[in-house]
């Protein structure tokens, strides 16, 4: 399929410029900018030692030397532009890389030679071989910024929610319907609750949301189940380190009080709980979800979805920031998400 203007035909499949115009600046306060940094400067370094080795048995030595060149200067930029990051990020993005590649040419000459940098390679040389690896870097971010442009990291977002939500309304259209005819007050109320939700769930979930308003969505999800599940769901919150005024990603507990419900709960006859806890641990917020083993074979698998979904949304908000671990012990399934506290701003 094509959108045909005079003189152009451009196929839907193509990526419009606007959305590649304006990119995301990397926060050099990440754990994963700051590794991609070492990464592919060291990389590069690797590169001209090969490039410039003369014979094979030169390498090794010649990587060592460069590795006690680079570290410690390398190891500065870093910690200058973690420590300028509030700066630098209120600077127009032209500005931002302007400095960033002031800084580092700044450090490049003062490295040479206290802090370790060779000696015996001419300041130009060395001082050029910096700017080409500041260059370099500089592009990489720029184009990883591009590639993950707000309006196309919105796209994925919306995406990802929405694989989400036709799974829940239809377990709780089912609750609904399981209750309508005995109780029809619990099932209007029930709608009542369900439409409520769902005025949550239309919203725009382009940004993190406070914990508070996760937890109270989950709840009512949760008064949902317990009318198809009645005494059998039975669920234990720990709130007590619960931190405050922590923003978290849209929907992350939901589908895995979701999944601890259907593979948990439903295939057995006997009550069950499921145990949350949310705490927070210096600057991070651990979040658990756990429910019994049950051996019944379920029909559906849908825990792979959810949990890939579920890691994919956090890697979008926080990169190598957060993770999310699976444990499978004392006849227990156990999701553990680890995720930075960010605050509400005042």
């Amino acid at each position: 399929m094509a959108v045909v203007s005079p003189g152009k035909t451009q196929s839907i499949s193509q990526k419009p410029k606007a959305l590649a115009i304006a990119g995301v600046l990397p926060d050099f306060r990440n754990m994963g900018v700051m590794l991609r940094i070492i990464l592919l400067v060291n990389l590069l370094a690797i590169l001209t030692v090969v490039v410039h080795s003369r014979t094979a048995d030169d390498i090794v030595p010649a990587m060592v030397a460069w590795a006690g060149w680079l570290e410690l200067p390398l190891f500065v930029v870093i910690l200058l532009l973690y420590l300028g990051q509030p700066v630098l990020a209120r600077l127009s993005p032209g500005r931002f890389w302007l400095a960033v590649g002031l800084l580092g040419l700044l450090v490049s000459l003062f490295a040479h030679p206290p802090l370790g940098a060779p000696s015996g390679v001419a300041l130009w040389r060395w001082l050029g071989w910096s700017v080409l690896a500041t260059v370099a870097a500089m592009g990489y971010f720029d184009y990883r910024g591009r590639l993950y442009s707000p309006a196309l990291t919105e796209a994925r977002l919306h995406a990802l929610t929405a694989r989400i939500r036709p799974h829940f309304l239809f377990n709780s259209m089912n609750a609904v319907l399981g209750v309508i005819r005995e109780d029809p007050r619990r099932a209007e109320q029930a709608l009542e609750e369900l439409a409520d939700m769902f005025r949550v769930l239309m919203k725009e979930h382009k940004e993190l949301v406070p914990l508070d308003s996760e937890i109270a969505l989950c709840e009512r999800y949760l008064d949902l189940e317990r009318l198809r599940l009645g005494e059998r769901l039975v669920v234990v919150w720990d709130l007590s380190c619960k931190p405050a005024q922590a923003l978290v990603p849209p929907l992350l507990l939901q589908p895995l009080l979701e999944n601890a419900v259907y593979h948990g709960i439903e295939p057995s006859a006997q009550p069950g709980d499921i145990a949350v806890r949310v705490a927070r641990r210096s600057n991070e917020v651990l979040i658990e979800v756990s429910n019994p083993i049950v051996d019944t074979p379920r029909a559906q698998k849908g825990n792979h979805i959810a949990q890939a979904n579920i890691r994919e949304r956090l890697s979008l908000f926080f990169d190598l920031e957060a993770d999310m671990r699976i444990d499978r012990s004392g006849g227990r399934y156990s999701v553990r998400i680890r995720l930075p506290y960010r605050r509400l701003k005042p």
